[in-house]
């Protein structure tokens, strides 16, 4: 089996060398960039399996990088960046990043990262055998076969966390997951402070595959202990 390529896009070169180092030494294949202008041409040349990307960079910045992204793929991305503000966090989760990981940063934990969004965006996109594929909740329905979501027959654009939190869920109807059992079932690591990045995901799900948000019938709120699925 093929090691993955990581495509690395930042404009400062040591920040990019570093990477490289920490990556090449694990065995990964990658690509260099100090901005995006070709993101999507690299993507799909190299065959791109992940890309870590910087926030601040001229011409095109990592939030309008991270849009380019998600408009044709759905590989795991994860933004590094020198702005450490809840806000822009939330708005890179939200724009569709996977991890966010502020600078500076321990190269080993940004590998340990990496590690574990390839781990899970290979477990997610294996066939699953399993005939009782199909979760129905009323007029939302999860194939679990064919990574889809519908309501009302129309399908819906989930961001890959957002789908597998929605799997969580719904796979066990009535189960109350708390905030770090989500966390470690989704990230496969330790939860740290992970409150803000499972609300702006459940959030951001609510608005997608709930009539109304803020009154959900589906992705309830147990308050003090966490979140469980209504069918």
């Amino acid at each position: 089996m093929e090691a993955p390529h990581i495509l690395v896009i930042d404009d400062e070169k040591e920040i990019t060398d570093l990477i490289e180092i920490y990556l090449s030494q694990e065995g990964y294949h990658v690509e260099k960039r100090y901005n995006a202008l070709t993101l999507l041409e690299d993507i799909r040349t190299y065959q791109i399996d992940l890309v870590i990307l910087d926030v601040m960079m001229p011409e095109i910045n990592g939030i309008q990088a991270l849009k380019m992204i998600r408009e044709k793929y759905n590989i795991p991305v994860i933004i590094v960046s020198a702005k450490t503000a809840d806000n822009d966090k939330i708005e890179g989760l939200l724009t569709g990043a996977d991890d966010y990981v502020s600078k500076p940063f321990n190269a080993m934990e940004l590998v340990a990262r990496v590690k574990s969004q390839l781990r899970r965006f290979q477990v997610f996109n294996k066939p699953i055998n399993d005939s009782s594929h199909i979760i129905e909740a009323s007029d939302l329905i999860i194939d679990t076969q064919k990574k889809s979501v519908t309501l009302d027959n129309q399908s819906l654009a989930l961001t890959r966390i957002e789908y597998e939190i929605l799997v969580l869920l719904a796979s066990q109807p009535g189960t109350v997951f708390s905030i770090e059992d989500i966390f470690e079932k989704i990230w496969h690591e330790k939860s740290t402070n992970s409150n803000n990045t499972i609300m702006v995901h459940i959030r951001k799900l609510r608005e997608k595959i709930e009539r109304q948000p803020r009154n959900p019938r589906h992705i309830k709120t147990v308050w003090g202990i966490g979140y469980k699925f209504d069918l």
